[in-house]
């Protein structure tokens, strides 16, 4: 018997009381009848008790009723889905709002370098003035503008360090690479990343300070919240290796593959091209054979450093035959590789699987899925076809384009177009180096300073001061950096 039952038998012999213990039984009421059982049945008007059977949806004290019973445990289940995938598609606010409160940084936790979120905003914006200047080959103002950009609100981030003094590296100002890491990073307490060290790295074995090296990156595995990576291998081992310590190279290559990192085509192709160079071929293959053995797939760059010794021996069969073993194995080809082996025919006379070379490589150039060739990899034809005076051979080049379905032309940036302007204005074909300055300009890029500067030194060399003139004009309307051909010694007073 339920409670209500018992309370309504109760209170049939004391009426008076039921007024009393009203508000209790209307909620026990409410709480266990159903509205079909309430529905079926005749009340007593006069009874005080009988008038509360009917659920009471009025009451201030009880909320409106409402039933959350299910016919079957299939509708139920039904329902529990509905529910889930409505939250999957709509999740609670609280889930897409930021903690208001995160929890406190541990203060012993090492800093992170930043992350490419940081570069946004007024950073971001930062980021591209440095790198146009760079563009422009403007180092010294880029440098300047990073370095002052650490005493305002808006601060450099990590990647724009890194791009100021990977170019300082490029322009081969070593004292001014390592000055800015010493800067950025050291004075003004800016989390370095690992592209950051490997710059360092790199500048100090072209120095020739590899012990230097070897100390950064000690520190490195002692203190950075992250570990080496290949890159970093790659300038330590080449850096071993031009100082004559192909030993210690072999033992950081050891310590490498120890550290769980994997089998480094480039790493590996610095080993094998010392000993090649000492003339152990035996060594050379020791390592070639332990290279495939760990890994499927590796970079054709080892093979082209094989084909070049070859070469090199007047073994031309052996290496040729190391390149069909390449090129049998039907793997990806990327840019890179594809240009060292380029590279190496070209350079031995054989022109012909440069070219079947070429247009595989075309052919495979199925941008976004997969970049077949770059800027460098035209340059290399192009200028090959200028060495040997074939000046329409190369503008054929130029324009190339893929055969196979599916491949795309490429889409020249403007480091292939100042090459072959470069090319034309060196054997004084100024109407065709004028064509192809016209048509960069006509596209959606924006000559650079390169552009300029080789067309108004050969403008200058055949005495147009007048078209040099006008080209220096367009120039500076354009704000491309004029004082960069000052330096530079194209003007004349």
């Amino acid at each position: 018997m339920s409670v209500y039952r018992l309370l309504r038998r109760s209170t049939a012999t004391a009426a008076t009381n039921a007024k009393s213990c009203q508000p209790l039984i209307r909620a026990l009421h409410y709480l266990t009848l159903s509205p079909k059982t309430t529905t079926s049945q005749t009340f007593d008007s006069n009874d005080p008790i009988s008038s509360l059977s009917n659920p009471i949806s009025s009451s201030p004290l009880l909320p409106i009723s409402r039933t959350y019973a299910f016919s079957s445990a299939e509708e139920a289940a039904a329902e529990r889905r509905r529910r889930k995938r409505r939250l999957r598609i709509e999740p609670p606010l609280h889930a897409l709002q930021r903690n208001p409160n995160p929890p406190p940084r541990d203060p012993n936790a090492p800093r992170l370098p930043d992350s490419t979120n940081a570069l946004v905003g007024p950073r971001l914006n930062l980021h591209n003035r440095v790198q146009s200047l760079i563009r422009a080959f403007d180092l010294d103002n880029a440098s300047l503008l990073a370095r002052n950009a650490v005493y305002t609100r808006t601060r450099p981030t990590v990647f724009t360090c890194n791009a100021i003094i990977a170019a300082m590296y490029r322009a081969k100002r070593y004292s001014d690479a390592i000055s800015l890491f010493k800067y950025f990073f050291e004075q003004h307490d800016i989390v370095p990343n690992v592209v950051s060290y490997n710059n360092l790295i790199n500048a100090h074995c072209d120095e020739g300070r590899v012990d230097t090296a070897l100390e950064i990156y000690r520190h490195i595995i002692a203190n950075a919240p992250f570990s080496p990576s290949h890159v970093t291998y790659k300038h330590l081992t080449k850096g071993l290796i031009d100082a004559g310590r192909v030993d210690e190279a072999v033992d950081l290559l050891r310590e490498m593959l120890n550290k769980g990192h994997g089998a480094d085509s480039l790493v590996f192709n610095n080993i094998i091209k010392a000993f090649l160079d000492l003339g152990n071929l035996e060594k050379a293959n020791e390592f070639f054979n332990e290279l495939t053995e760990r890994c499927l797939w590796y970079d054709g760059t080892v093979n082209a450093t094989f084909m070049d010794w070859w070469f090199k021996q007047g073994k031309d069969k052996e290496a040729m035959e190391n390149y069909k073993s390449f090129m049998d194995r039907k793997l990806k080809i990327a840019p890179p590789t594809g240009n060292a082996l380029l590279e190496v025919l070209l350079r031995y006379g054989k022109k012909e699987a440069a070219i079947a070379l070429f247009e595989l490589m075309l052919d495979n150039h199925t941008p976004p899925t997969n970049q077949g060739v770059n800027s460098e990899t035209f340059n290399i034809m192009v200028n090959e076809c200028f060495k040997e005076q074939e000046f329409a051979q190369a503008v054929d080049m130029f324009r190339k384009a893929g055969t196979k379905p599916g491949s795309k032309p490429f889409q020249m940036d403007v480091a292939g177009y100042n090459n072959i302007i470069i090319r034309f204005c060196e054997n004084e074909m100024l109407l065709e180096a004028e064509k192809f300055f016209t048509e960069l300009s006509s596209k959606s890029l924006s000559p650079d300073v390169t552009s300029y500067r080789m067309l108004i030194d050969a403008y200058l060399k055949v005495e147009r001061i007048d078209d040099a003139l006008k080209l220096l004009y367009k120039m500076v309307q354009e704000n491309c950096g004029w004082w960069q051909l000052t330096r530079q010694g194209c003007l004349v007073s």
